[in-house]
């Protein structure tokens, strides 16, 4: 499965957690923090990254669940 960076976007009916580069919402939840706690397991599950916008479209917050923070010195 490809990584893609999950985010979580305002939605008409709420809030859509969203893969990068997808038209369609891949869940739509009535609270942000739902479709955060939703794509937060998504990112984990893919190993990418989380982005989180505010009501105007503007990036709020990013959560990395990728590459490790410290890869081993080789």
């Amino acid at each position: 499965m490809a990584r893609k960076n999950q985010h979580v976007v305002p939605h008409q009916n709420g809030w859509a957690v969203k893969g990068a580069g997808s038209q369609r919402a891949t869940s739509v939840h009535d609270t942000q923090q739902q479709a955060i706690n939703a794509a937060r397991d998504i990112a984990r599950n893919q190993k990418s990254e989380l982005v989180i916008h505010r009501p105007d479209g503007r990036i709020r917050d990013k959560d990395s669940h990728g590459n490790d923070p410290f890869p081993p010195k080789g």
